[in-house]
């Protein structure tokens, strides 16, 4: 019962609520020892021939009032009770999503995706039961057990209770038995459905490599694999489960068989009568629910405690990324400098920065070129706070980045990134992301800005056509460019182009590149390139080449210097040159 405990801080909250719902189930329990009183009382009187209309009238009156009560209470403990558990089912979600929202990238390369899906589904779920249907169980299997025990004992007779109740420690034993197997295996099937889940999720997003390597059949094989596995942890689960109706059917079958044995004694001995005894087994009716619902709280709890303690474990990890005590709550802007002696990505042994320092004026372009994996998005990263714990200091206008408050620092910088993520709703919806409320002729100019507009106009619902999740139904260049229009909508400070225009034509870059200069002349650009065509305009380049800067300066400059850049500027000459036909 310990999830009851970690749950405590919820109970407090809605205290209220749950001490009225349970006082009703209370009443109810109380309400259903009624009937086999009345029961007892008219089989006696018929036996001894003194029922009359009247008596039976008035006991008949008498259950319809009870089940009506019980009828009304019942709906009003419910709306209480259940209620209560949507409600934390609700906060916890919206708890984690916030945690979520919270976490650095280093938590997202730990974690997959669909078990965090599963965390704020399935467990979620197990927990809403465990406040709704598991504190109904609990207290409906005490207080019910309690009363009609009670009843047994106080107006039939306390020997025959105690005789009838012989067998329950044994029922004890076992259910607590059952429950420690349950909370184990549940837990182990709770991870396998997280990683169908995690599959299932790739899968789906993946479908268009999938088929292009012609990869269903292994997938399918590979997914069936996953799927057998939650069957068979759930089977293990069940397989416990299925023990729980069987062994307390067992134990009451063998209470209602002593009940009879003894109470057929005590009537011959004329210690009792056969109303008391027929009264007795009813009695002894209402008790195997609450047996049966003993043994259905252990299976809700060890579910609802193995997910919690899942739940529990995910918002316990740390934020490693926060603000500070006293940040700046200001709009980043001004110069950047960036010094930085060395840095390594999480459990990566490898430097993946190493004596990196550069500056960069309010107003101008810095390009950034090199190899893949030359360092280029790791700069990226550390500006945007995605990643701490380097050996160095990174400051925007006078102040270390890490002194603003992460989302004043974010609101300043427009990030497009090489992996253009699109949300499956309208292109007016993607551009206006960071703006909701701007006007549609903001859209539109941001589009123009990114070359875009055309294109979309050319759409058969224009602006209002839905992309598809993840911007399926769109080309690498269309989505690169909304991506470029939705940057350009907060009007940052400081926009930052990761390798974005690598999937348009020369025209169209150079074209998107000149809409730039011209409108953010006193705003700060960052260019990452493979093509140099992209960053030859800015004021500044930096060639990096494993995690180092190894030349610097404009692109005349490092033309006339006749090193790496120079290189890679004569190669892309010649590979498009090839590209032409061999004509100049």
């Amino acid at each position: 019962m310990k999830v009851f405990l970690d749950l405590g801080w919820f109970f407090k909250e809605r205290k209220k609520q749950y001490i009225i719902g349970i006082i009703m189930l209370m009443v109810v329990a109380f309400l259903q020892l009624l009937p086999p009183k009345i029961i007892g009382y008219v089989v006696d009187e018929i036996r001894l021939g003194t029922l009359t209309s009247e008596a039976l009238l008035k006991g008949v009156l008498l259950l319809a009032s009870a089940a009506l009560a019980m009828y009304i209470i019942r709906y009003y403990w419910r709306m209480l009770i259940f209620g209560s558990a949507i409600l934390l089912a609700r906060q916890l979600r919206a708890r984690l999503f916030r945690h979520f929202t919270r976490m650095s990238p280093r938590f997202y390369q730990k974690r997959r995706v669909g078990d965090l899906m599963a965390h704020a589904t399935n467990d979620l779920s197990a927990v809403q039961q465990t406040a709704g249907a598991g504190v109904l169980t609990l207290v409906d299997s005490v207080t019910t057990g309690s009363f009609v025990i009670a009843a047994m004992a106080i107006t039939i007779d306390w020997k025959l209770t105690l005789i009838a109740l012989i067998p329950m420690p044994i029922m004890a034993y076992l259910t607590n038995y059952y429950g420690k197997l349950l909370h184990n295996r549940f837990h182990f099937a709770q991870e396998a459905f997280s990683s169908l889940n995690d599959k299932t999720q790739e899968s789906i997003s993946g479908i268009k490599v999938i088929k292009t390597f012609g990869q269903e059949k292994e997938d399918i094989q590979d997914f069936v694999k996953l799927s057998d596995d939650v069957v068979e942890k759930n089977i293990h689960v069940a397989k416990v489960d299925s023990l729980f109706d069987p062994t307390i059917s067992a134990i009451v079958g063998v209470s209602f068989f002593l009940s009879i044995v003894f109470g057929a004694r005590f009537i011959v001995a004329g210690d009792m009568t056969i109303g008391d005894l027929i009264a007795f087994t009813a009695y002894l009716g209402l008790l195997v629910w609450p047996m049966l619902a003993f043994g259905w709280l252990f299976n809700i709890v060890e579910r609802g405690r193995a997910s919690y303690d899942r739940i529990r474990t995910l918002l316990a990890e740390p934020v490693d990324i926060d603000d500070a005590e006293h940040a700046l709550d200001v709009k980043a802007q001004g110069d950047l400098e960036v010094t930085i002696a060395e840095f390594k990505f999480p459990e990566d042994e490898r430097a993946a920065l190493r004596n990196v320092h550069f500056s960069v004026k309010r107003g101008e372009t810095l390009g950034i070129v090199g190899k893949t994996g030359s360092g280029k998005t790791a700069i990226l990263k550390l500006l945007l706070r995605e990643f701490e714990g380097y050996d160095g200091a990174i400051t925007y206008g006078g102040h270390s980045i890490n002194e603003y408050k992460k989302e004043r620092l974010r609101s300043a910088i427009g990030y497009v990134p090489q992996d253009h993520f699109l949300f499956s709703t309208t292109i007016a919806g993607n551009i206006a992301f960071a703006n909701t409320s701007a006007a549609i002729e903001e859209v539109y100019e941001a589009a123009r800005l990114a070359h875009i507009h055309e294109d979309i106009m050319n759409f058969t619902s224009g602006y209002d056509t839905i992309v598809g999740e993840r911007g399926v139904s769109l080309s690498g260049g269309q989505k690169q460019r909304i991506s470029i229009a939705r940057a350009l909508m907060m009007k940052p400070e400081l926009l930052i182009l990761d390798d974005s225009l690598s999937a348009v034509d020369a025209r169209t870059e150079e074209a998107i590149l000149e809409s730039l200069k011209a409108s953010r002349l006193d705003e700060t650009t960052i260019i990452t390139a493979h093509r140099l065509s992209a960053i030859q305009h800015a004021h500044q380049i930096i060639v990096m080449h494993e995690g180092t800067i190894v030349e610097k300066g404009s692109h005349q400059a490092l033309m006339e210097r006749q090193g790496r850049y120079y290189e890679m500027y004569q190669l892309q000459q010649l590979e498009a040159l090839v590209e032409m036909g061999g004509e100049v």
